[in-house]
């Protein structure tokens, strides 16, 4: 399929209570690759795979959460188109633009606020600094990684009230599809929306509570990567949520932990490819367990409910 338009995830933005004690969390544990602070404070991440300068900033603030999540688009005349019809579409309040250089290596970004209260922004230009492989003749990967080494942030999850609303945002105006939902009657009560050949690029739950944040997650290699991630956390005293497992939605191996300030992540590997003309997958809360944890098939309170 062409890529075109949003091709992918390209950052979030999270705050945290104690900046020293995520670094280490984010650089050593998680495994990310260090590229930059600001004037502001703010620290870059990026995964070893990942060409852009970041794909994680962290500020210090007195409570955790997410700031914002941003896509790349394929260029800056798409970058004012969409922001032209997000505007027109009259789905998203508190639109502005964010100045190139606000983000370092970055150029201007189109930010909107979703019907579910999340901070959602739309960049075209963000310098490559690379993978730390040549272009030519590649190793499969450079030396000296550390951590869990995952290769990209993938997606996030996120909490609101109007799920209708902001679906309608996403496929009408940004060009998402829907690759799976949870379905309880009529009602929507969760879905997987992708603008890739991925099962998901951000996923929403339906929550009274507005602008709620539940992971952050990054892809893995195989299986075994997501076993030695366990054995991480335990080595690290790193809080654990739930895993290693399996969802039944996306079906990707997975396992769920927090940093230290307490914002979950996600590292897991596998799923399927997703094309256009692939039928959406649609699970009922009847069979809720199976679709989020499939190996034992019970919900976990604490991953249901622990959002920050």
């Amino acid at each position: 399929m062409p890529m075109t338009g949003v091709l992918r995830p390209g950052h979030v933005a999270l705050r945290v209570t104690d900046l020293e004690a995520a670094v280490k969390h984010y650089g050593q544990v998680l495994g990310l690759i260090e590229t930059g602070r600001d004037a502001q404070g703010r620290v870059y991440f990026k995964a070893w795979d990942e060409h852009d300068h970041h794909s994680v900033v962290l500020r210090a603030a007195e409570a955790p959460g997410m700031d914002y999540m941003g896509f790349r688009v394929d260029s800056e005349a798409t970058l004012d188109r969409l922001a032209a019809e997000v505007e027109g579409s009259r789905l998203a309040s508190d639109l502005q633009w964010v100045p190139a250089g606000e983000h370092l290596h970055t150029g201007r970004r189109f930010r909107f606020t979703v019907p579910t209260g999340h901070a959602i922004e739309l960049f075209a230009t963000k310098d490559k600094v690379g993978n730390g492989l040549p272009d030519v003749n590649p190793d499969p990967w450079p030396d000296g990684l550390v951590g869990m080494q995952p290769t990209r942030f993938d997606h996030c999850l996120l909490y609101g009230d109007d799920v209708d609303g902001v679906v309608k945002l996403f496929t009408e105006v940004l060009g998402f599809t829907i690759a799976e939902q949870v379905m309880a009657g009529d009602v929507m009560v969760g879905v997987f929306l992708t603008c890739s050949t991925k099962p998901h690029d951000i996923a929403f739950i339906r929550n009274p509570e507005k602008g709620r944040f539940h992971h952050c997650s990054f892809i893995l290699d195989t299986w075994n990567d997501v076993l030695r991630a366990a054995d991480l956390i335990s080595k690290h005293d790193v809080s654990l949520d739930i895993g290693p497992t399996r969802h039944g939605i996306t079906r990707g191996a997975t396992i769920y932990f927090f940093d230290p300030s307490g914002n979950r992540n996600e590292v897991f590997s596998g799923g399927y490819i997703y094309y256009p003309d692939k039928p959406t997958i649609n699970w009922t809360v009847e069979d809720l367990g199976r679709a989020i944890f499939y190996h034992d098939r019970k919900l976990n309170e604490a991953f249901l409910n622990v959002h920050t």
